[in-house]
């Protein structure tokens, strides 16, 4: 189908309404059909492909734009062609009702966004410009609404998806990161009896054989699995992290769906490696839901700490554990935030202490390990009665390689002496890439942020206090400001997980706003010798 066919061809009257999901029956004649492009995303590109047709249209003329809106609107509410193509995948999905039942749901909300965004460029050549922003930011508050409903509703990988979506402010609109924020704590709790099930079928042995008992009432229900207590018959206390039944089947189409609709949208985003993002995202996906990788992982972790005074990770019991259940040692413990919210007033100096402690614990898994835990938020950091700090949950974790491992020790070492060249030389040897490829850029951009790390490392102004959010803000738009000519189109992936980490640590520094000896802490590892394997080789070998 042509772009250009919606302005010479009929299109026939819309059938479903735009907010209903059609009702597409399978196609007897699919085997005829297979080699015509089928799917989501090429339907996507049919729909995309008529509307910029239109975009360009819109600026010759108000009459002849409206009515090709028109006959696009037509296009994206049910036109044959559109039908024939999600016949088509829905008759190759009927063999899995569950993938059926989420394509029709989320496939749909997809598809209205990305149309949505794709009119948007038609409509706003009439508007101007105040009443442009205004209808923009409306479009992203009513997508991201879209969004955060069909992930509350379908849950499990997709409701993931959105869940680290919202931690992107780097990548989506202010009004799609507030949205999605409401889905960090939004997980319903599978029944207990069908947890029972899972724990059943994966030791193919009673409940009662397993555990002298299990709590039916969960400890916390994510979007991957949910945790209860029980206990062992040797009377030992442990934690049981059960894995939502069904994800095995579902979990690839979301997958699918996420690149199909970051492809038809990107367009739309900042200009930056949105593939490299995607990509990462769907292996941490992928990858928390093996909890034999996130067994091995949090092992080597807890070995990686063992040395640091006042923090642990929970004990293993691999004989209760497999691929969709782990089970580790009960810890008894209250929130970090909990406990921070509550000493903030009434005993800074400890508030300061327990984030020295948490910052520490990132450094050595960074610089010293090579595998850290990159999902630090505070429902995965507890703290225990005595004061002491575990860490929980590692199904989001990356092992570094030791070249990345010492690339990034050696740019944080430049940034120490102020040696800019190198450091420019060094992102570009572990994969930043800009558009034009011109070292040169990622050097004034260098240059831009060495002053703010010298500042944060070597010298901080304790009289001054932690910046404001909106001066925080402000400092990065001046730093993006140096990469807005040029800006960076491939990143590491392990970048990306770094980015989280240290994004989500920063934000609790400047919400507490602790006391707390940076450079010590840095230069303690950057004084240490490089020598040796990392466990990064050890876990993602046995991953």
């Amino acid at each position: 189908m042509r772009a250009t066919s919606v302005q010479n061809t009929p299109v026939q009257p819309a059938q479903p309404q735009p907010d209903q999901v059609p009702n597409w029956q399978p196609l007897n004649d699919f085997a005829e059909r297979k080699q015509q492009d089928s799917g989501l995303k090429a339907w996507i590109a049919v729909v995309e492909g008529c509307i910029k047709a239109i975009e360009k249209t819109a600026w010759q003329g108000r009459e002849i734009a409206d009515q090709a809106i028109t006959a696009c609107k037509a296009v994206t509410r049910g036109a044959s062609a559109v039908n024939e193509e999600m016949q088509l995948l829905a008759d190759e999905a009927r063999r899995w009702p569950a993938r059926l039942k989420r394509l029709t749901k989320t496939g749909w909300m997809l598809t209205k966004v990305v149309t949505s965004y794709r009119l948007w460029g038609t409509r706003a050549a009439f508007l101007p410009g105040s009443m442009r922003d205004a209808a923009l930011a409306n479009l992203h508050k009513r997508n991201a609404k879209r969004f955060r409903d069909t992930s509350l509703e379908q849950g499990g990988a997709f409701l993931k998806i959105g869940q680290l979506l919202s931690s992107r402010p780097d990548l989506l609109p202010q009004a799609w990161v507030d949205e999605l924020a409401v889905l960090q704590d939004q997980a319903s709790p599978v029944a207990f009896a069908d947890i029972a099930a899972v724990l059943e079928q994966e030791f193919n042995q009673p409940l009662d054989t397993l555990f002298a008992h299990v709590d039916p009432q969960p400890l916390a229900a994510a979007s991957i699995g949910q945790v209860h207590r029980a206990r062992l018959h040797d009377g030992r206390e442990v934690a049981v992290k059960v894995q939502r039944p069904g994800l095995d089947e579902v979990v690839e189409l979301d997958m699918t769906l996420l690149k199909v609709f970051m492809d038809a949208v990107k367009s739309a985003l900042p200009p930056m490696d949105i593939d490299t993002i995607v990509n990462e995202i769907q292996r941490t996906v992928r990858e928390e839901l093996d909890y034999q990788r996130e067994a091995r992982v949090m092992t080597d972790i807890g070995r990686q700490l063992a040395a640091i005074p006042g923090i642990r990770v929970p004990t293993l019991v691999p004989e209760c554990s497999s691929r969709h259940v782990l089970t580790t040692e009960f810890i008894q413990g209250e929130k970090l935030t909990l406990t921070l919210d509550r000493l903030k007033t009434s005993d800074p100096a400890r508030v300061s202490a327990l984030l020295s402690t948490l910052l520490d614990a990132w450094f050595c898994q960074v610089l010293h390990g090579g595998l850290f835990h990159a999902d630090p938020h505070p429902g995965n950091i507890m703290i225990t009665p005595d004061n002491t700090l575990v860490l929980l949950d590692f199904g989001c974790a990356q092992a570094l390689t030791d070249d990345a491992r010492r690339g990034y020790f050696r740019v944080l070492q430049a940034c120490i002496v102020g040696d800019e060249t190198v450091i420019a030389d060094t992102l570009t040897a572990l994969g930043f890439v800009t558009r034009s490829g011109d070292p040169a850029t990622l050097l004034a951009f260098v240059s831009a942020v060495l002053d703010q790390v010298r500042d944060a490392i070597i010298n901080p102004d304790q009289q001054a206090g932690w910046p404001s959010p909106e001066a925080m803000m402000q400092q990065v738009s001046e730093l993006l400001g140096q990469l807005e000519h040029d800006p960076v189109q491939t990143l590491p992936g392990d970048f990306i997980m770094l980015a989280r980490v240290f994004g989500t640590l920063g934000g609790l520094f400047l919400h507490y706003q602790p006391n707390v000896d940076v450079a010590t802490l840095v230069l303690g590892y950057l004084t240490r010798p490089l020598d040796g394997p990392t466990t990064a080789h050890t876990t993602s070998q046995a991953a």
